[in-house]
Protein backbone atom coordinates (compact mmCIF):
# COMPACT_ATOMS: atom_id res chain seq x y z
CA UNK A 1 0.00 0.00 0.00
CA UNK A 2 2.41 2.15 1.23
CA UNK A 3 4.56 1.43 -2.09
CA UNK A 4 2.10 1.74 -4.26
CA UNK A 5 1.11 5.71 -2.98
CA UNK A 6 4.94 6.24 -2.94
CA UNK A 7 5.07 5.62 -6.78
CA UNK A 8 1.88 7.66 -7.43
CA UNK A 9 3.69 10.37 -5.76
CA UNK A 10 5.05 13.35 -8.17
CA UNK A 11 8.87 13.63 -9.34
CA UNK A 12 10.34 15.95 -7.03
CA UNK A 13 11.58 19.53 -9.43
CA UNK A 14 14.79 20.09 -9.65
CA UNK A 15 15.96 23.30 -8.73
CA UNK A 16 15.45 26.16 -10.59
CA UNK A 17 12.88 24.89 -12.81
CA UNK A 18 8.80 25.41 -12.25
CA UNK A 19 7.14 27.02 -9.85
CA UNK A 20 9.64 25.78 -7.11
CA UNK A 21 12.53 27.71 -9.38
CA UNK A 22 9.94 30.37 -9.78
CA UNK A 23 9.05 31.06 -6.05
CA UNK A 24 13.13 31.20 -5.19
CA UNK A 25 13.45 33.81 -7.46
CA UNK A 26 10.68 36.17 -6.22
CA UNK A 27 12.17 34.88 -2.47
CA UNK A 28 15.28 36.72 -3.58
CA UNK A 29 13.82 40.08 -4.55
CA UNK A 30 11.18 40.16 -1.65
CA UNK A 31 14.07 41.34 0.92
CA UNK A 32 14.67 44.67 -1.43
CA UNK A 33 11.37 45.25 -0.51
CA UNK A 34 12.01 45.07 3.09
CA UNK A 35 14.23 47.69 3.07
CA UNK A 36 11.57 50.77 1.12
CA UNK A 37 10.34 52.02 4.43
CA UNK A 38 13.66 52.11 6.00
CA UNK A 39 15.06 54.35 2.91
CA UNK A 40 12.20 56.28 2.89
CA UNK A 41 11.81 57.26 6.50
CA UNK A 42 15.83 58.08 6.37
CA UNK A 43 15.77 60.37 3.45
CA UNK A 44 12.44 62.08 4.72
CA UNK A 45 14.31 62.52 8.69
CA UNK A 46 17.66 62.97 7.61
CA UNK A 47 18.94 63.49 3.83
CA UNK A 48 15.81 65.86 2.80
CA UNK A 49 16.43 68.60 5.85
CA UNK A 50 20.00 68.18 5.58
CA UNK A 51 19.65 69.30 2.10
CA UNK A 52 17.03 71.85 3.12
CA UNK A 53 19.61 72.92 5.53
CA UNK A 54 22.81 73.25 3.16
CA UNK A 55 20.41 75.38 1.03
CA UNK A 56 19.95 78.38 3.31
CA UNK A 57 23.49 78.25 4.30
CA UNK A 58 23.48 80.08 0.83
CA UNK A 59 21.35 82.93 1.60
CA UNK A 60 20.19 85.52 4.54
CA UNK A 61 17.57 83.68 5.94
CA UNK A 62 17.02 84.92 9.54
CA UNK A 63 15.51 81.53 10.68
CA UNK A 64 11.89 82.79 11.60
CA UNK A 65 10.66 84.38 8.56
CA UNK A 66 10.05 83.04 4.75
CA UNK A 67 11.84 85.63 3.18
CA UNK A 68 14.95 85.24 2.05
CA UNK A 69 17.44 85.42 -0.86
CA UNK A 70 20.48 84.60 -2.00
CA UNK A 71 23.81 85.64 -0.84
CA UNK A 72 26.33 83.24 -2.72
CA UNK A 73 29.14 81.57 -0.49
CA UNK A 74 29.11 84.91 1.86
CA UNK A 75 28.37 82.58 4.60
CA UNK A 76 31.21 80.35 4.05
CA UNK A 77 33.49 83.18 3.17
CA UNK A 78 32.45 84.61 6.81
CA UNK A 79 33.52 80.78 8.21
CA UNK A 80 37.18 80.83 7.17
CA UNK A 81 37.26 84.99 7.95
CA UNK A 82 35.91 85.22 11.22
CA UNK A 83 38.60 84.41 14.04
CA UNK A 84 36.61 82.71 16.69
CA UNK A 85 35.49 80.03 13.79
CA UNK A 86 39.20 79.60 12.79
CA UNK A 87 40.09 79.26 16.56
CA UNK A 88 37.00 76.98 16.75
CA UNK A 89 38.31 74.85 13.80
CA UNK A 90 41.87 74.58 15.16
CA UNK A 91 40.40 73.50 18.65
CA UNK A 92 38.38 70.83 16.95
CA UNK A 93 41.43 69.09 14.73
CA UNK A 94 43.40 69.50 18.14
CA UNK A 95 40.76 67.82 20.49
CA UNK A 96 40.11 65.13 17.79
CA UNK A 97 43.62 64.56 17.55
CA UNK A 98 44.57 63.97 21.24
CA UNK A 99 41.22 61.99 22.02
CA UNK A 100 41.92 60.26 19.03
CA UNK A 101 45.49 59.02 20.06
CA UNK A 102 44.95 58.64 23.66
CA UNK A 103 41.99 56.56 23.68
CA UNK A 104 43.29 54.15 21.34
CA UNK A 105 45.87 53.65 23.33
CA UNK A 106 44.44 53.48 26.70
CA UNK A 107 41.34 51.58 25.18
CA UNK A 108 44.16 48.78 23.54
CA UNK A 109 46.03 48.41 26.59
CA UNK A 110 42.87 48.13 29.18
CA UNK A 111 42.09 45.20 26.43
CA UNK A 112 45.48 43.41 26.85
CA UNK A 113 45.26 43.91 30.38
CA UNK A 114 41.72 42.18 31.07
CA UNK A 115 42.45 39.77 28.24
CA UNK A 116 44.94 37.98 30.55
CA UNK A 117 44.26 35.43 32.94
CA UNK A 118 43.57 37.48 36.10
CA UNK A 119 41.06 36.30 38.48
CA UNK A 120 39.31 39.45 38.46
CA UNK A 121 39.12 40.20 34.58
CA UNK A 122 35.40 40.33 34.11
CA UNK A 123 34.72 42.73 37.36
CA UNK A 124 37.60 44.62 35.55
CA UNK A 125 35.85 45.15 32.58
CA UNK A 126 32.82 46.01 34.21
CA UNK A 127 34.40 48.75 36.26
CA UNK A 128 36.79 49.92 33.14
CA UNK A 129 33.03 49.91 30.60
CA UNK A 130 31.14 51.93 33.78
CA UNK A 131 31.87 55.44 32.69
CA UNK A 132 30.32 54.31 28.97
CA UNK A 133 27.09 54.40 30.10
CA UNK A 134 27.00 57.61 31.90
CA UNK A 135 25.53 60.91 29.92
CA UNK A 136 28.37 62.84 29.07
CA UNK A 137 26.65 66.19 30.76
CA UNK A 138 26.84 64.47 33.79
CA UNK A 139 30.56 63.05 33.09
CA UNK A 140 31.43 66.84 32.29
CA UNK A 141 29.66 68.33 35.32
CA UNK A 142 31.19 65.81 37.55
CA UNK A 143 34.70 66.80 36.15
CA UNK A 144 34.35 70.40 36.14
CA UNK A 145 34.36 69.71 40.01
CA UNK A 146 37.06 67.87 40.10
CA UNK A 147 39.02 69.87 38.17
CA UNK A 148 37.89 73.28 40.01
CA UNK A 149 40.26 75.07 42.19
CA UNK A 150 39.23 73.58 45.16
CA UNK A 151 38.85 70.13 43.57
CA UNK A 152 39.66 66.86 43.84
CA UNK A 153 42.51 66.68 41.54
CA UNK A 154 44.28 70.38 43.20
CA UNK A 155 43.40 68.72 46.75
CA UNK A 156 45.12 65.57 46.01
CA UNK A 157 48.29 67.27 44.45
CA UNK A 158 48.58 69.23 47.74
CA UNK A 159 48.38 66.23 49.45
CA UNK A 160 51.14 64.78 47.94
CA UNK A 161 53.55 67.61 48.62
CA UNK A 162 52.78 68.12 44.68
CA UNK A 163 50.98 71.76 45.56
CA UNK A 164 53.36 73.45 42.81
CA UNK A 165 50.93 71.31 40.31
CA UNK A 166 48.21 72.58 40.91
CA UNK A 167 46.13 75.34 39.15
CA UNK A 168 42.99 76.06 37.61
CA UNK A 169 42.58 73.48 35.37
CA UNK A 170 39.63 74.58 33.33
CA UNK A 171 39.94 78.33 33.68
CA UNK A 172 43.68 78.30 32.30
CA UNK A 173 43.53 78.62 28.60
CA UNK A 174 46.58 76.16 28.21
CA UNK A 175 45.18 73.51 29.67
CA UNK A 176 41.53 73.70 29.77
CA UNK A 177 41.01 71.92 26.21
CA UNK A 178 43.55 68.77 27.12
CA UNK A 179 41.34 68.83 30.59
CA UNK A 180 38.76 68.33 29.04
CA UNK A 181 40.31 65.50 26.37
CA UNK A 182 41.29 63.50 29.31
CA UNK A 183 37.52 63.54 30.69
CA UNK A 184 36.42 62.27 26.97
CA UNK A 185 39.29 59.49 27.35
CA UNK A 186 38.35 58.95 30.71
CA UNK A 187 34.99 58.12 29.53
CA UNK A 188 34.99 56.66 25.95
CA UNK A 189 38.09 54.00 27.01
CA UNK A 190 36.29 51.48 27.71
CA UNK A 191 34.16 51.70 24.45
CA UNK A 192 37.72 51.12 22.52
CA UNK A 193 38.48 48.54 24.94
CA UNK A 194 35.43 46.38 24.21
CA UNK A 195 35.81 46.50 20.39
CA UNK A 196 39.63 45.46 20.81
CA UNK A 197 39.03 42.91 23.45
CA UNK A 198 36.65 41.13 20.84
CA UNK A 199 39.35 41.41 18.29
CA UNK A 200 41.46 39.86 20.45
CA UNK A 201 39.66 36.86 21.52
CA UNK A 202 38.96 36.49 17.70
CA UNK A 203 42.64 35.73 17.27
CA UNK A 204 43.80 31.82 17.28
CA UNK A 205 45.78 30.61 20.11
CA UNK A 206 47.30 28.51 17.50
CA UNK A 207 49.20 31.44 16.01
CA UNK A 208 50.66 32.89 19.49
CA UNK A 209 51.67 29.08 20.16
CA UNK A 210 53.38 29.11 16.91
CA UNK A 211 55.14 32.47 17.74
CA UNK A 212 56.27 31.58 21.13
CA UNK A 213 57.73 28.27 19.64
CA UNK A 214 59.51 30.68 17.27
CA UNK A 215 60.99 32.60 19.82
CA UNK A 216 59.12 35.63 19.56
CA UNK A 217 59.14 37.22 22.41
CA UNK A 218 55.93 39.46 24.07
CA UNK A 219 56.78 42.93 22.37
CA UNK A 220 57.34 40.47 18.88
CA UNK A 221 54.14 38.95 19.62
CA UNK A 222 52.41 42.05 19.85
CA UNK A 223 53.98 43.78 16.77
CA UNK A 224 54.15 40.92 14.01
CA UNK A 225 51.20 39.12 14.98
CA UNK A 226 48.60 40.34 17.36
CA UNK A 227 48.28 43.88 16.44
CA UNK A 228 48.20 42.86 12.65
CA UNK A 229 45.60 40.90 13.56
CA UNK A 230 43.81 43.65 15.11
CA UNK A 231 43.61 46.38 12.26
CA UNK A 232 39.89 45.77 11.88
CA UNK A 233 39.30 46.82 15.31
CA UNK A 234 41.33 49.55 14.90
CA UNK A 235 39.95 51.31 11.72
CA UNK A 236 36.57 50.87 13.76
CA UNK A 237 37.92 52.76 16.78
CA UNK A 238 39.96 55.02 15.09
CA UNK A 239 36.93 56.14 12.83
CA UNK A 240 34.35 56.50 16.19
CA UNK A 241 36.97 58.79 17.80
CA UNK A 242 37.90 60.77 15.19
CA UNK A 243 33.91 61.62 14.36
CA UNK A 244 33.43 61.84 18.56
CA UNK A 245 36.15 64.50 18.84
CA UNK A 246 34.73 66.26 15.95
CA UNK A 247 31.76 66.92 16.39
CA UNK A 248 32.54 67.39 20.22
CA UNK A 249 29.71 69.40 22.44
CA UNK A 250 28.60 68.18 25.53
CA UNK A 251 31.97 67.76 27.31
CA UNK A 252 32.91 71.31 26.16
CA UNK A 253 29.41 72.74 27.20
CA UNK A 254 28.90 71.40 30.37
CA UNK A 255 32.94 71.86 31.52
CA UNK A 256 33.49 75.54 30.22
CA UNK A 257 30.85 76.47 28.07
CA UNK A 258 34.03 77.28 25.38
CA UNK A 259 35.75 79.35 27.63
CA UNK A 260 38.09 80.91 29.03
CA UNK A 261 37.48 83.35 25.69
CA UNK A 262 37.62 81.24 22.60
CA UNK A 263 40.60 78.41 24.80
CA UNK A 264 37.68 75.41 24.08
CA UNK A 265 35.10 76.86 21.69
CA UNK A 266 34.63 73.67 18.83
CA UNK A 267 32.45 73.91 15.50
CA UNK A 268 29.59 72.61 17.56
CA UNK A 269 29.05 75.04 20.05
CA UNK A 270 30.20 77.64 17.45
CA UNK A 271 27.14 76.57 15.50
CA UNK A 272 25.15 76.04 18.97
CA UNK A 273 26.30 79.86 20.02
CA UNK A 274 25.80 81.45 16.68
CA UNK A 275 21.93 79.91 15.60
CA UNK A 276 20.60 80.03 19.23
CA UNK A 277 22.33 83.06 20.83
CA UNK A 278 23.10 85.35 18.08
CA UNK A 279 20.84 84.51 16.00
CA UNK A 280 22.83 84.07 12.83
CA UNK A 281 21.13 80.67 11.22
CA UNK A 282 22.83 81.15 7.56
CA UNK A 283 26.54 81.54 9.18
CA UNK A 284 25.87 78.69 11.70
CA UNK A 285 24.28 76.27 8.61
CA UNK A 286 27.34 77.14 6.72
CA UNK A 287 30.31 76.01 9.63
CA UNK A 288 28.16 72.73 10.02
CA UNK A 289 28.28 72.35 6.13
CA UNK A 290 32.03 72.62 6.97
CA UNK A 291 32.03 70.27 10.00
CA UNK A 292 30.21 67.82 7.62
CA UNK A 293 32.51 67.92 4.65
CA UNK A 294 35.96 67.76 6.68
CA UNK A 295 34.25 64.07 8.68
CA UNK A 296 33.30 63.08 5.18
CA UNK A 297 36.90 63.58 3.96
CA UNK A 298 38.35 62.29 6.93
CA UNK A 299 36.51 58.96 6.57
CA UNK A 300 36.99 58.76 2.90
CA UNK A 301 40.64 59.24 3.46
CA UNK A 302 40.86 56.58 6.17
CA UNK A 303 38.84 54.09 4.12
CA UNK A 304 41.52 54.41 1.42
CA UNK A 305 43.99 53.66 3.56
CA UNK A 306 41.87 50.83 5.22
CA UNK A 307 41.52 49.27 1.59
CA UNK A 308 45.77 50.09 0.95
CA UNK A 309 46.29 47.68 4.14
CA UNK A 310 43.99 45.10 3.77
CA UNK A 311 45.36 44.39 0.02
Amino acid sequence: MVATELSRAPAATPAGEGGSGKRRRVGVRAPWWFVVPAVGMYLFIVVVPSLNGAFYSFTDWNGLGEGWSLVGLDNFTAVFTDRGARAALVNTVVLAAVVVVAQNVVGLLLALGVNSMVKSRYVLRVIYFAPVVLTPLVAGYVWSFLLSPNGAVNGLLNGAGLGFLARDWLGDPSTALYAIAVEIVWQFSGYSMVIYLAGLQSIPAEVLEAATIDGAGPWQRFRRVVLPLLNGAVVINVMLCLIGGLKQFDQVIAMTGGGPGTATETISTTIYKSAFNLGDFPFSIALAVVMTVVIAVCAAVQYRLTLRTNS
